[in-house]
C-alpha cells in the first residue's frame, strides 16, 4: 500500500478530484498540486464559486437545464424559435448544441435513454414533460438529438411512437461522415449510415 505524502485534508481533495470525469488518481494529484500552488488566485475563488453554485443551482422545471434561475436563461430567451423543440439525453448535450450555435430552439432534457440492461425504463425518464411540451400550441417539429447508440436509437423509436398522435414532425440528427473525416478511418456502421442518408449535392 502506498504511503500518504500529505495530510488527510489534501488526500481528501485528491480523492474528490479523482471522481471527476477524465481525471484519474495521477491527474487528480497534479490538479490538486496546481490548485494548492495557486491557492490565492485559483483555489480560493474556485471554493467560493462552488459554494455559491451548490446553494443557487436549480433544475429548470420547463426544460431540465441547470441554471441559477427557474425558468433557465434559455427558456426565458424571447429569440428562441417556439416551433422547434430539441430533445437531448443530458444537460451536457444541451450545452454542446448551444456551443455549436447551430440551433436557436427550445429544449427538453430526458435525463437519460432507455436501457433495459441498466434498468432504465420509461418511468425513469422525462417522457411526461416531453409530451406536454410537444403538445404546446405552435410546436411544429421535435428534433431528436440523441446519441447514435443502440439505447439512443431505441429511445428515438419510443419517442416517435409516443408522439405519433400529435400534429408535429419528428426528425433526428443526421448520422454519417463527420466534417473533416476520411473514409478509410471510419467504421462500417458510420459508412452505412452515411450512404443511407445521402443528400443531393
Amino acid at each position: 500500500m502506498a504511503q500518504s505524502v500529505a495530510g488527510p485534508e489534501i488526500e481528501r481533495l485528491i480523492q474528490l478530484l479523482a471522481r471527476l470525469p477524465g481525471l484519474g488518481p495521477r491527474s487528480a494529484r497534479r490538479a490538486a498540486l496546481h490548485l494548492i500552488k495557486k491557492r490565492e488566485t485559483l483555489l480560493g475563488p474556485l471554493s467560493d464559486a462552488m459554494r455559491v453554485a451548490s446553494e443557487r443551482i436549480v433544475v429548470c422545471t420547463s426544460c431540465g437545464n441547470v441554471d441559477t434561475s427557474d425558468p433557465c436563461i434559455i427558456c426565458r430567451d424571447p429569440r428562441r424559435d417556439p416551433a422547434i423543440l430539441v430533445v437531448v439525453e443530458d444537460v451536457s448535450d444541451l450545452w454542446a448544441l448551444e456551443r455549436s450555435g447551430a440551433v436557436t430552439a427550445r429544449y427538453l432534457v430526458l435525463g437519460g435513454v432507455l436501457s433495459p440492461l441498466d434498468g432504465i425504463r420509461p418511468e425513469h425518464l422525462n417522457f411526461e414533460g416531453l409530451v406536454a411540451r410537444a403538445s404546446e400550441p405552435g410546436v411544429a417539429e421535435v428534433i431528436l438529438a440523441l446519441n447514435a447508440t443502440v439505447d439512443g436509437q431505441t429511445t428515438a423509436h419510443y419517442i416517435t411512437d409516443l408522439l405519433g398522435h400529435l400534429p408535429v414532425k419528428v426528425t433526428r440528427l443526421a448520422h454519417g461522415v463527420p466534417v473533416g473525416g476520411e473514409l478509410d478511418y471510419l467504421d462500417d456502421g458510420t459508412l452505412s449510415a452515411a450512404i443511407r442518408q445521402r443528400t443531393s449535392f
